[in-house]
């Protein structure tokens, strides 16, 4: 209850603004809060009320009060109680609508009453104008209809009229069903509206309706019963707004929408709206994606009345050969098909434009195209997926040169699946926590101390099971989502390297960083930010970055300066993977870059070639000469460890120092 009171103390100021009567019950039905508008209205105060249980449920038609107290505690909506008689403190009676919400707080309940008694009209005559208002303004501004149980006509007010062309007399006892066209689809649809209303529900809806004279328009359409006291229905009210030009406009804007205006195709909108429907109704189908190699290339050789005429014959071939498929166009130069033909009718495409050349200003063109055939179900289950397939499998085959449709290996439908899984509960693992940090250690040659780890972000999800940083980090690159998995594994380094200070461990925590989060100009103030909040020396954070990152940077002037910032601060930062990169190494005098990795694929036979020693020893001694301090990743052998050490090498990290390993780990290592 202390701290209930607190939360109100602090909201008071807030709560006492709401123009209503208000007050807050515990689960006793005892009033606990009783706000200044309740004061006004009632004359009491909170010591008045304090303590007792308010007549909410005096009047009969709620029933028993502890019934209902129950009902209204378990029930998580609002409910609301018309006819409530209330009594002021000076024996006033006034009759209210009371809304009451139930909420749990610090595992108690609670019940929060708001009292609106200017709501409910207390005086027939008041009751009766204002009904009179209500039939005037809808009828003004409505097409009105009055059905009996029957749907006969028996009223319809002048807007109806003039807008349906019947007089008065004519359209009394005329069917409902008259006023839509005569079709079985819109006789359908009048059947639906008389259904709804006969169950005693409104109906609203557009429907398509016509005048005496055979036109057609457009309505918004609100049905509903009249009933008696007793619920018995008394007659069918319809409320019409006519919006016929409106659903023109639609129309016209559905069919750019739909169809491809240079090519007469359906559009990709429209495409991805038929794959569903044939996808909701489970059928069969391939899903073949096709796009026109060195569409550009070609494209500089015409003018764009050449290049528009090209098109249009390509299209013309794919119409004719895919007679039985529906074709769109899904960009400038690709093409995707729903189909029921076989993959071997598919590839026959191909040799089909051979046997039917585009011919243009009595020329040849050479085209050849690449596609992609997608199984619904067997390979892919979804629109999005039978894309992301179909995008795969031209990839693969553009860069074996094109000229050619095929479909992906099972195994690569797995692989693709497994990838748009990931992707999807990537962004469901960020935001509940789900991924935790590993620690590498890297250990000093001269020294033969532990003197650094790298963090690495490692996830265990319980459908995907283990999912590697191999399979996770690009995946977070294509989608964008890298850069919370970034802030993420930042947080964690400087939060890990403050607490093993604390512990008199001075251990380094290094964190892979990528190109996209230095884009963001505030990353110099994000990373100060974390330092301050665990109280973290900023010697303690090393940043890892790529070649392709160092190349990226070179030319790009905002991220050196928030680089050299943050070197200034203390931030050491490391390059990662040298060696197999770019052969460009001037980003090595740009860079504030103070610690490069050999990467490991130079470790790996490095005891069994001569040339590869040869190699990596002057790796080490480049690095060295610029002041540049030297460490080899992959190490997993005593000889491999030891060569290295012989060689100068400045640092080791691999299996053979340890494997990733927890910070409880870690620190066991270090005893």
């Amino acid at each position: 209850m202390y701290r209930i009171q607190e939360l109100l103390d602090s909201s008071g100021v807030i709560f006492n603004h709401i123009p209503y009567p208000t007050f807050l019950a515990d689960k006793e039905g005892q009033i606990i809060w009783w706000s200044r508008e309740a004061e006004k209205s009632f004359g009491y105060h909170l010591e008045d009320v304090q303590g007792e249980e308010f007549p909410l449920f005096s009047h009969k038609s709620q029933g028993n009060p502890s019934v209902v107290w129950e009902n209204l505690l378990r029930n998580i909506n609002p409910i609301r109680y018309d006819a409530i008689e209330l009594t002021s403190k000076n024996g006033d009676k006034k009759e209210a609508s009371v809304t009451a919400k139930s909420f749990t707080f610090e595992h108690e309940r609670y019940v929060l009453f708001l009292i609106d008694y200017n709501q409910i009209p207390n005086n027939e005559e008041t009751s009766f104008k204002e009904l009179q208002l209500l039939k005037k303004g809808l009828s003004e501004s409505f097409m009105l209809i009055y059905l009996d149980k029957e749907g006969l006509i028996t009223h319809a007010n002048e807007q109806f009229l003039q807008k349906s062309n019947w007089t008065p007399k004519r359209v009394i006892g005329k069917s409902f069903w008259q006023m839509f066209p005569n079709t079985s689809e819109h006789v359908a649809t009048a059947d639906k509206v008389m259904k709804v209303l006969q169950q005693g529900k409104n109906f609203q809806g557009t429907v398509e309706k016509i005048t005496k004279d055979g036109h057609n328009y457009w309505v918004d359409l609100l049905a509903m019963p009249i009933t008696d006291a007793d619920n018995n229905t008394l007659y069918y009210l319809l409320l019409e707004e006519e919006i016929t030009e409106k659903k023109l406009l639609q129309s016209r804007l559905e069919q750019i929408a739909y169809i491809d205006t240079e090519t007469g195709l359906i559009s990709r909108y429209r495409l991805e709206q038929i794959t569903s429907e044939y996808i909701n109704e489970q059928r069969h189908f391939s899903f073949v994606f096709i796009s026109i190699d060195q569409f550009y290339t070609l494209k500089e050789l015409f003018n764009d009345q050449t290049e528009a005429e090209l098109l249009n014959e390509f299209t013309k071939r794919l119409k004719m050969y895919f007679q039985d498929s529906i074709i769109a166009r899904a960009t400038r130069d690709e093409f995707a098909l729903i189909t029921p033909l076989s993959d071997w009718y598919i590839q026959g495409f191909i040799h089909f434009l051979t046997q039917n050349p585009i011919y243009l200003n009595n020329k040849v063109i050479p085209i050849t195209v690449s596609g992609g055939i997608t199984k619904y179900p067997e390979d892919q289950q979804s629109y999005l997926h039978l894309i992301k397939a179909s995008n795969a499998t031209i990839q693969k085959i553009k860069q074996q040169g094109g000229g050619a449709i095929a479909s992906l290996s099972q195994s690569d439908h797995h692989k693709l699946s497994r990838q748009i899984q990931i992707e999807k509960r990537m962004l469901e693992a960020l935001n509940k926590d789900d991924f935790h940090v590993m620690y590498l250690p890297q250990k000093n040659s001269a020294t033969g101390k532990i003197t650094s780890v790298e963090a690495l972000v490692r996830w265990e999800d319980e459908v995907l099971g283990t999912v590697s940083p191999e399979e996770l980090i690009p995946i977070a690159e294509e989608t964008g989502l890298i850069n919370e998995i970034g802030t993420f594994m930042l947080e964690k380094s400087c939060e890990q390297a403050a607490i093993w200070k604390s512990k008199g461990i001075p251990l380094k925590v290094s964190f892979n960083s990528s190109i996209r989060e230095f884009r963001d100009k505030n990353m110099v103030k994000k990373i100060r930010q974390l330092l301050e909040k665990y109280n973290c020396p900023a010697n303690l954070l090393q940043i890892e970055i790529t070649e392709k990152f160092a190349l990226e940077a070179e030319s790009d002037i905002t991220i050196i300066k928030q680089m050299q910032t943050l070197q200034q601060d203390g931030v050491v930062f490391v390059l990662d993977d040298f060696g197999v990169g770019y052969a460009s190494l001037r980003y090595l005098q740009l860079l504030p870059v103070e610690e490069l990795k050999i990467d490991r694929s130079f470790i790996n036979s490095i005891t069994h070639q001569g040339k590869l020693q040869k190699l990596v020893n002057g790796l080490i001694h480049l690095g060295q000469s610029l002041d540049i301090r030297v460490v080899a990743e992959g190490v997993e052998s005593k000889e491999q460890h030891d060569l290295l050490v012989q060689m100068g090498c400045d640092a080791i990290q691999g299996y053979y120092i340890g494997r990733p390993s927890s910070r409880e780990e870690i620190e066991a290592l270090l005893k």
